[in-house]
């Protein structure tokens, strides 16, 4: 007798009805692909952003399953908020920036900057979900992390030190929560066309030189991001925790 397959788990679409997710970063670019991605497969969703307006547009798309809250993830008032949650299911990271420069022109102020926004924000988002999930005995914690997180890059030290970081944070919180029912897995896109990195590829040279290091030749969108995070949410990806998907296009794969 040969063991049945649930073909139909297996080719159903992602479906999060019932369920209640919070993206940080989520009023633009990324974030805001993510939220929009999540409440079409039926989710409710929290989006976190500073500017009202973004969100607002964001809530706009469907203001019965979008709600937002005009925060700093710098700021302390975030956590208690996330943490008096009734119900979280996923959380989707996407609060971050960058700064590209020579190492010799960093200053003090910028690596404080990078290293809270990209490292302590992540942390204690995480921290705060996992909170909440410990309580309900499920979850699925999504940090956005980077190809910059797997490799270096010249004048990226300072952003390729802050996502190898967040690659670390995945990990050892997908092994800690793990035996509590949550899963912990980041996202590494390569340049994803948003409004953060379109002024970049305004010069033709580096546009150029993405392209050429992008195995399939051009970069990518910000729908190839949101169905890795949908997948990792989904029940599809039951059996992964502390992996990190990279959307690169080959980049790493050279």
């Amino acid at each position: 007798m040969t063991d049945p397959v649930d073909v139909k788990s297996l080719t159903s679409a992602p479906n999060f009805e019932g369920q209640m997710a919070l993206v940080t970063g989520g009023g633009k670019g990324l974030g805001r692909a993510c939220v929009l991605a999540l409440v079409a497969a039926g989710a409710k969703v929290i989006a976190v952003a500073r500017t009202k307006s973004d969100l607002q547009e964001v809530q706009s798309h469907n203001p019965d399953k979008i709600d937002y809250w005009t925060e700093d993830v710098l700021a302390d008032d975030l956590y208690p908020r996330i943490e008096g949650l009734d119900q979280l299911d996923i959380l989707v990271g996407c609060a971050g920036g960058n700064k590209p420069q020579p190492i010799s022109d960093i200053t003090v102020e910028t690596i404080d900057w990078m290293l809270d926004l990209n490292i302590r924000a992540i942390f204690r988002t995480s921290q705060s979900a996992a909170k909440v999930m410990l309580k309900q005995g499920s979850g699925s914690i999504i940090n956005m992390s980077s190809q910059m997180g797997h490799i270096g890059s010249p004048n990226r030290t300072l952003y390729c030190a802050t996502k190898h970081a967040v690659e670390g944070l995945t990990k050892a919180l997908g092994v800690e929560l793990a035996p509590q029912g949550i899963r912990v897995n980041a996202v590494a896109p390569t340049f994803i066309d948003t409004p953060m990195t379109r002024p970049m590829f305004e010069n033709a040279e580096f546009k150029a030189t993405v392209e050429n290091n992008i195995a399939l030749g051009h970069v990518g969108k910000v729908e190839d991001v949101a169905a890795a995070v949908l997948f990792l949410a989904s029940p599809a990806a039951a059996m992964i925790t502390g992996e990190s998907l990279k959307v690169d296009g080959g980049w790493t794969a050279w």
